[in-house]
């Protein structure tokens, strides 16, 4: 049975969905997450780069929610955008992270408030323009090693990046480096001689995001594509962004608790014979069953309750940053609320992805389902940030009042001046 017949089976989980609400987003975007799920176990199987689901999303104008009206956007607030993220997570993981760098470029730019950026990147997301991340690296010190030089008045990125989600399906890429006098973000166009995509991505869940390898080999740089400067060496603070990636991750992961729930009940209603029950005994009729099921259901409950109220915290200090309420100790507050989210969404995500397989035995694992997948993910997405580094940082929050002190850099000397680029940011 293929995903997009489980979401339609009698007694349909459609309807026991209404408990989540809906809404006209969710009515607009359902044919698209429909189409998604309908080749979700076929993609898996095979392996196959999402790039058609992409497109539809694009198509759709998935991609340009989160931009505001002025630039020819939607402006849909975070509490709506998070609500289809956990419908697109449902139809199939892989989507929303191939999604997540694009979507938090558009927070970054509202967070800097630069009209001239606004307009200049925001008008072309909303043209369908998407953007890929090359941020992390595989090295022995957490550090931009990709150096921005200038040699005979041009500019260019050298160096590797890997965990570069969603590259492979951008338009534009935005890649941290070090210029020698600090830390910069840039944007490469994706088809830039000397940039290399590479699908090397072994991990063994999440695995069509294209988050694997960019290799950057004197990639030419247009100095007004350096949007950024800052240190990576110290902690982000007075920022949406740390609270909007895990919210993301949140939302995910809430889809997949509600697609373990879709598929055992199309499972289960489609079996005719119980383990260990002589003749014909339909499983839907086991009181054994309906306790798996009901479990199921008030996890998928309980992680979609969660993401939403997260979802709408964010989009309050969204408001409250607007209008001049916020303080540091705002975004500390926020972010140790989403880390919360976290420690219990991931655990609940993670039962529901082992307790699926209670509903079938030895026939629920077979290859053509792809059950797997479930937990398969839901992992991956939950080890892109060890939980246990964040569950410290609630303790330490509520014992010694501290913020967390996550930093992405290490500190360094800036070079000098005429070894260093000085490109106008």
């Amino acid at each position: 049975m293929s995903a997009v017949q489980a979401t339609n089976p009698d007694h349909s989980i459609a309807d026991a969905a209404q408990l989540f609400g809906d809404d006209p987003l969710t009515r607009r975007f359902a044919s698209v997450f429909a189409r998604i799920a309908e080749g979700a176990v076929e993609r898996e199987q095979r392996r196959e780069l999402a790039y058609a689901p992409v497109e539809w999303l694009r198509e759709a104008g998935y991609t340009k929610l989160r931009v505001p009206k002025q630039y020819g956007g939607e402006g849909i607030s975070l509490a709506q955008f998070f609500a289809l993220v956990t419908r697109l997570g449902e139809a199939d993981s892989n989507l929303p992270q191939i999604l997540r760098v694009h979507g938090g470029f558009i927070e970054s730019l509202l967070e800097q408030g630069d009209e001239s950026l606004c307009d200049r990147w925001l008008t072309r997301v909303a043209q369908g323009q998407i953007v890929g991340g090359a941020v992390s690296e595989r090295t022995g010190v957490t550090n931009n090693s990709v150096r921005l030089t200038q040699t005979g008045g041009a500019w260019h990125l050298d160096g590797e990046k890997y965990y570069t989600t969603g590259t492979l399906y951008a338009d534009w890429v935005d890649v941290t480096a070090h210029d020698g006098q600090s830390d910069v973000r840039v944007l490469v166009k994706a088809d830039t001689p000397g940039l290399e995509r590479i699908d090397d991505w072994d991990g063994f869940g999440q695995r069509l995001t294209g988050s694997g390898t960019a290799r950057f080999t004197r990639v030419a740089v247009a100095p007004d594509n350096l949007y950024r400067r800052y240190n990576a060496s110290e902690p982000r603070r007075n920022s949406l962004l740390t609270a909007y990636y895990q919210a993301l991750h949140v939302a995910n992961l809430a889809g997949i608790s509600r697609a373990a729930l879709r598929d055992a009940v199309a499972f289960t209603q489609a079996k005719t014979r119980t383990f260990g029950v002589p003749g014909e005994s339909s499983p839907r009729d086991n009181p054994l069953v309906h306790r798996v099921v009901g479990r199921l259901a008030s996890l998928a409950y309980s992680t979609q309750s969660i993401s939403a109220s997260l979802a709408r915290a964010i989009d309050e200090v969204s408001v409250a940053r607007q209008e001049g309420r916020t303080n540091e100790q705002t975004y500390i507050n926020l972010d140790i609320q989403t880390f919360q989210a976290q420690q219990i969404v991931i655990e609940q995500t993670l039962q529901a992805a082992t307790l699926l397989f209670e509903v079938g035995g030895a026939s629920a694992t077979s290859e053509t389902r792809r059950f797997d997948r479930y937990w398969r993910n839901a992992r991956v997405l939950a080890s892109h940030n060890p939980a246990i580094i964040r569950e410290a940082a609630i303790g330490d929050f509520y014992l010694n009042g501290n913020a967390h002190n996550e930093r992405f850099g290490v500190a360094r000397e800036a070079a000098p001046a005429t070894e260093a680029a000085t490109a106008t940011a």
